[in-house]
């Protein structure tokens, strides 16, 4: 069975947020108090196992979980072993913080998980801890190694750099995934949440943040596509892959083929859209009928909106933050 939106374009990648939850305050994630959703609004293990089910028979072969923190729900790995036993999932990913990463990170491989992405923002342990309010870098870069020394390959980097923020550590995390064989994803900044950190200009483009990085290796376009909207370049010197997402700059709406679910039930239809239709009533009212489960989605896909509006990017008109909306 294939599964398809209103503008025929085939939905084969699925993000489940198992967790609204998180162990850092990043200042383009979440607000300065974020509120939490109670615990029985969020989707249990099995609810979450049924409702990946339902989209893996209709055609989707990608999964990747996120957050908020993915690592803070204590029965993750548990759900990992799950979904990889279902037919037809090709890959089955994971973002995360990496704060969690030197517990974890053999028991997410041995359950099956394939691929991680990591983020990380700086290498300054005093800008680091600016950024996440609360995190510790030496925590991250040593949850990095030990995603290493677990076996994943292709760890990617996730990095989101801001004007007067970061933007000077462009070619700084570069070098750090030179040297530890890693790729490296630059994201622009999602007007997500209304936040006082707008107010000031801090956006920049992956146009710009490619330009710092040719001035000192040139900069070669891939064929390689992990299923996602990045857009990868290599170097002529290093086997790693630097990759663009470029929700402004560069939109890639025309080729979605991902919905997410949030971790209490909503299928969000897009990113930059506040339509979304509630699963978990569905799962809770009926949880033996993934029938009926599959059709609220395939009747639910035909309302998922041509392109998001981000086109101011200091002007959010999403109201949800994004550990609310689910990586």
């Amino acid at each position: 069975m294939n599964l398809s939106d209103g503008f025929s374009r085939k939905v084969e990648y699925l993000r489940l947020s198992v967790t609204d939850r998180c162990d850092f305050r990043c200042v383009y994630c979440m607000g300065d108090n974020p509120r939490f959703l109670p615990k029985h609004q969020v989707l249990s293990l099995e609810e979450m196992a049924h409702v990946c089910q339902a989209f893996t028979e209709m055609g989707v072969t990608k999964i990747r979980l996120t957050g908020g923190e993915p690592l803070m729900r204590r029965d993750v790995t548990q759900l990992v072993a799950r979904l990889h036993q279902l037919p037809g999932l090709r890959e089955l990913s994971m973002t995360t913080n990496g704060s969690h990463l030197t517990k974890l990170a053999p028991a997410l491989k041995a359950a099956g998980l394939s691929r991680l992405n990591i983020s990380l923002d700086t290498l300054n342990p005093v800008r680091f801890q600016a950024l996440t309010r609360i995190g510790k870098l030496e925590r991250v870069v040593a949850g990095i190694d030990a995603a290493i020394d677990a076996g994943f390959e292709r760890i990617k980097v996730n990095a989101v750099i801001l004007k007067q923020r970061n933007e000077d550590e462009i070619l700084a995390l570069v070098e750090f995934c030179r040297g530890r064989g890693l790729d490296i994803a630059f994201i622009e900044e999602m007007p997500l949440g209304q936040m006082v950190e707008r107010e000031s200009p801090r956006y920049m483009s992956s146009d710009d943040v490619q330009r710092v990085i040719e001035q000192h290796y040139p900069l070669t376009l891939s064929n390689r596509r992990t299923g996602g909207p990045c857009r990868y370049f290599q170097m002529p010197d290093s086997d790693i892959h630097i990759g663009f997402i470029s929700p402004h700059s560069h939109n890639f709406c025309h080729e979605c083929n991902r919905v997410r679910v949030t971790a209490d039930g909503r299928l969000l239809l897009c990113l930059g859209n506040e339509n979304s239709v509630d699963l978990k009533q569905v799962v809770r009212e009926y949880p033996d009928d993934i029938g009926l489960l599959q059709q609220t989605i395939t009747e639910s896909l035909q309302r998922k909106p041509r392109s998001h509006h981000f086109d101011q990017p200091d002007s959010p008109q999403i109201l949800r933050f994004m550990n609310a909306t689910g990586g």
